[in-house]
């Protein structure tokens, strides 16, 4: 391997390479360093036209020395003529330095398989750069993100204020454009850990939560999105919890027959569509009633024990209230009206069986 000293004014920069953002605080210490001890590792170019060189890699060790005003700099000069061969050089020898950012690295490796004169499979890059195929697809991912996002994305794992790590973007990447943005934002902003981005991702997935509310979710800070989300989560647990039905003694029970008036009919809660009809028949003197199964009001019963949900938490109707003007609330309020009419009728009702059932 031939080390040449090559007149700066011969060198040209490439444009085309992968890396192009430099840190100025160290490039000023690399200018010190080899103002004071000179280059340590050559830079590497290849011969183009007019008897010119343009830089394989080496570009910060080049700047650095520009800075300082030598007239030379010490040169490997590449036969290689590939375009594909030199970009993958140009990466690879990247990957070992530092400051080559992620963002950086998901633009050469998109380069790589979808412009036209490179056109290479992931399978292809991860055995000729050594990364694992999930490497280059994560790396990838970050460019869904736009570019207010982008130019906060730093290397390495540490948290820090306005700055953003892959780990933290991950979790958001298959998130709309309209909710991923602005909450990796927040996440900066607020310097949230991963395990909260998780959670706070896995809530805007939620089917369950409407686009308005979700909406309205991103004018919270990250700690309020994670308080949201630990409520959220509990009202979940709380409506899925099994309700405990009293079942009936299985031994046979005398009791008289009589029939016993009852609201017509009472419109349905939430759907759970359980009309009490306007007469039905109390087990009485000679009737023998031996499982749950057999009546048809206790099946009523058990159905409705099933469907009630949790109650509403306070949390809920600001949640609700907070996107509202004064006609939707008006109208709010007419419907919860009407819910508790409905909801008393149907406590009538079933007060009354419950009477019954405690007298005999």
């Amino acid at each position: 391997m031939d080390i040449h000293n090559i007149s700066m004014h011969l060198i040209d920069e490439d444009t085309d390479q992968p890396r192009y953002q430099f840190d100025e605080e160290a490039l000023q210490e690399l200018m010190k360093s080899i103002g004071e001890i000179g280059l340590l590792s050559p830079i590497k170019v290849r011969i183009t036209a007019n008897n010119r060189y343009k830089i394989i890699y080496g570009n910060r060790r080049y700047k650095a020395t520009k800075m300082l005003g030598l007239p030379t700099i010490s040169c490997i000069v590449s036969t290689v003529t590939d375009e594909m061969e030199i970009y993958l050089e140009q990466i690879a020898e990247n990957l070992t330095r530092e400051g080559f950012s992620p963002i950086e690295e998901a633009e050469a490796f998109h380069k790589l398989m979808h412009d036209a004169k490179f056109s290479s499979s992931i399978k292809y890059l991860s055995g000729k750069l050594g990364k694992p195929e999930t490497y280059i697809k994560n790396k990838c991912e970050l460019l869904k993100f736009g570019n207010s996002v982008k130019k906060l994305i730093v290397g390495g794992t540490e948290i820090r204020k306005d700055k953003l790590t892959e780990d933290q973007l991950l979790p958001l990447k298959d998130l709309p454009i309209e909710h991923r943005d602005p909450i990796a934002l927040i996440m900066a902003r607020d310097e949230m850990p991963v395990s909260d981005v998780k959670k706070i991702a896995k809530m805007f997935k939620d089917k369950d939560i409407s686009d308005r509310i979700k909406g309205q979710l991103l004018y919270k800070s990250g700690p309020e999105l994670i308080e949201t989300w630990s409520t959220f989560q509990n009202n979940r647990a709380e409506r899925a919890k099994p309700i405990a039905a009293k079942a009936p003694k299985a031994e046979k029970m005398k009791v008289e027959v009589q029939e016993v008036e009852v609201p017509a009919q009472v419109t349905d809660i939430n759907n759970v569509g359980l009309p009490v009809e306007a007469k039905f028949a109390v087990p009485q003197a000679e009737a023998i009633v031996t499982t749950a199964a057999g009546s048809m009001l206790q099946v009523r019963l058990q159905q409705l024990l099933q469907t009630i949900p949790a109650p509403p938490t306070l949390s809920d109707l600001q949640l609700e209230q907070d996107g509202m003007n004064e006609q939707q609330r008006e109208l709010f309020s007419q419907e919860v009206s009407t819910l508790v009419e409905q909801l008393e009728k149907q406590l009538e009702a079933w007060r009354t069986v419950q009477s019954l059932a405690i007298s005999r």
